[in-house]
């Protein structure tokens, strides 16, 4: 129990470090050819922060709660041969019934329509 202990702290000291690292050491150099973009070595032609689409957007979000909605069944199969396979189906026909709970509150918010 103690060596878990020393290698979580361990690992998260470590992990701590490297974050602040990266984040305060590019801070320090900054250059003005480095933050301009690059394209293919001539001078950039607009700007590189073009408008992004907020419709694009929460498709992409609704796309992705979905699919982790299929990585968190994925396991189903197996679960069911554990020795209480009722609480795994119960949490699985939770998860699904938030989720259907979630689109049916996407589709009468009109989030899915792509038309203005």
């Amino acid at each position: 129990m103690m060596n878990l202990l020393i290698t979580l702290l361990t690992n998260s000291l470590l992990s701590i470090i490297i974050v602040t690292i990266a984040f305060w050491l590019p801070q320090l150099y900054i250059y003005l050819e480095k933050s301009s973009p690059y394209e293919c070595g001539f001078d950039p032609l607009g700007s590189a922060r073009l408008p992004f689409s907020m419709k694009f957007f929460l498709i992409a979000i609704t796309f992705l709660l979905f699919d982790l909605e299929i990585a968190l069944l994925l396991p189903l199969p197996w679960a069911i041969q554990l020795s209480s396979p009722t609480t795994m189906l119960i949490l699985a026909y939770s998860l699904i019934l938030l989720l259907t709970g979630g689109l049916a509150y996407e589709w009468l918010q009109k989030g899915l329509e792509w038309s203005e």
